[in-house]
């Protein structure tokens, strides 16, 4: 399983948001790609990005940084906001990353998302952001009926790479990743998923770690790393630990959801 920091981006600052409110934002550090040379060396094989004036504005606005940030890295990178047509995803491929992520576009044009995956094989991720298990869009400004199990099987079944889902709840909070959620997802595609939201701990991961067999292979970790909750190195090692000991943490682990 990959344990995947998130570099939230506004205005080329590393910050993160509480549950996707642009009105309550916390600055870590006032160059993102410092963040990123900085996760790298605390043993990151993956780096998720994230441009949240893109996501707002409804097409990218960090290309400079994120750019600089592919440039300085020698691991894979993975960017999403903003991403609503052709043009801005080709701009990011060409920039040297390696998938990009959308949302909104899977939600309200799904045949473009089926271009996509076959103009860019593997390359293309679909981000599920739920609410109550109905899928946000447009930054987390707005929220459809399309429920996220529903989607993930579409997605799954036009060529998406992976799924990346948040639980918006959670997302910030520290309060746990949302098991029931993500086992529910990953019994009904066959695709990668990638957890993101509330995870807060060492045990949250290895958790997650018992969802490994049905295909969630990664968790993405934004405020538990910024907020000293979880120490990168150590998580990695500590999920390289659980899987090759098959410790079987199974159900029981449900109640730190």
């Amino acid at each position: 399983m990959d344990i995947i920091p998130a570099i939230d981006i506004l205005g080329g600052k590393c910050v993160r948001l509480y549950q996707g409110d642009y009105n309550q934002v916390e600055v870590f550090n006032d160059r993102a790609v410092a963040t990123a040379k900085h996760w790298v060396e605390q043993g990151a094989t993956r780096l998720h990005l994230v441009d949240l004036d893109g996501a707002k504005a409804g097409k990218p606005m960090n290309q400079r940084t994120i750019a600089e940030i592919v440039e300085t890295v020698v691991i894979p990178v993975q960017v999403g906001g903003g991403l609503r047509d052709r043009s801005s995803i080709a701009e990011l491929i060409s920039l040297g990353v390696n998938n990009v992520i959308v949302g909104t576009i899977a939600v309200e044009e799904p045949e473009l998302v089926k271009a996509l995956c076959q103009e860019f094989p593997q390359q293309i991720t679909i981000g599920i952001d739920a609410r109550n298990g109905k899928v946000a869009t447009r930054g987390w400004l707005e929220t459809s009926e399309v429920m996220a199990k529903d989607l993930a099987q579409q997605m799954a079944n036009q060529g998406a790479a992976a799924i990346i889902y948040t639980d918006i709840h959670r997302d910030g909070t520290l309060t746990g990743p949302n098991l029931d959620a993500l086992r529910d997802l990953a019994e009904n595609v066959s695709i990668p998923i990638i957890a993101s939201g509330g995870i807060s701990s060492v045990t949250d991961l290895l958790s997650l770690l018992s969802l490994e067999p049905l295909g969630v292979t990664g968790a993405i970790l934004g405020r538990s790393l910024y907020a000293n909750k979880i120490d990168l190195k150590e998580a990695v090692e500590a999920v390289g630990n659980g899987r090759l000991q098959d410790v079987p943490f199974g159900d029981d682990f449900s109640t730190f959801a």
